[in-house]
């Protein structure tokens, strides 16, 4: 296998790896994906990944070292987007009461789930820590030991696999695996949601809870960092 071809499926590992843990932007693709369908799923998961694309613009320009300079800005950010995880917490709790199954709906409150999803990700302490982090080292030249970045199961996967940082192949795969991940998602959810039967409340319940866990600990940690 050429190390072009490596590369890029090394960047498509990294992208379903950043893309797959449970968290606040999983939990809004399940909620839409069970409750409206495939393609509402989707759009959530886009949206996340549209905010993906804008930070890595910004540490490409280097405006995201600003948050870095400036501590008070990650503090607030940690309190801005705790805050909406809480909001979305109580919707999600809402939808799970009301639906008694999964609905294969295709209506415009789709667009609800990109909405959601692109301005929690923007607000996300973590993602942005990310592109802060990580995501400078993938955008300069370099190489990057793949293990070091990925959960445990995939890092036994990959070994000693060092990658070249700065290509397009990398970037490129990286971006691609994270688009498996949020046409993969919903997808499963949808095909799981018309077989079992109450599935979807009790997704969007889940959803619920991992929203609000993730909003009290942003909210906490904002709020000792101020203080």
């Amino acid at each position: 296998m050429s190390s072009v071809l490596v590369t890029a499926v090394a960047g498509m590992v990294f992208g379903i790896s950043l893309a797959a843990p449970p968290g606040p932007m999983n939990a809004i693709i399940a909620e839409e994906s069970v409750l409206r369908g495939w393609t509402a799923g989707c759009r959530a998961g886009l949206g996340a990944m549209l905010a993906d694309a804008i930070f890595f613009v910004l540490t490409l320009v280097g405006v995201t070292a600003v948050v870095q300079e400036y501590g008070i800005l990650s503090d607030l950010l940690y309190l801005l987007g705790g805050g909406l995880m809480l909001v979305f917490a109580v919707d999600a709790a809402t939808n799970a009461r009301a639906e008694a199954g999964f609905v294969d709906s295709e209506a415009a409150t789709g667009a609800t789930g990109f909405q959601k999803a692109f301005v929690l990700a923007l607000t996300n302490p973590y993602q942005l820590a990310f592109w802060l982090t990580v995501g400078v080292g993938l955008t300069q030249p370099g190489t990057l030991e793949l293990a070091r970045h990925v959960p445990a199961p995939v890092a036994a996967l990959v070994g000693d696999l060092v990658v070249e940082t700065g290509s397009p192949m990398l970037l490129g795969g990286f971006f691609g695996g994270i688009l498996v991940w949020v046409t993969g998602f919903p997808a499963a959810l949808v095909a799981s949601g018309r077989r079992v039967d109450g599935f979807a409340p009790v997704i969007a319940a889940g959803s619920a809870v991992v929203l609000a866990g993730f909003g009290l600990l942003f909210c906490w940690l904002g709020v000792t960092a101020l203080v």
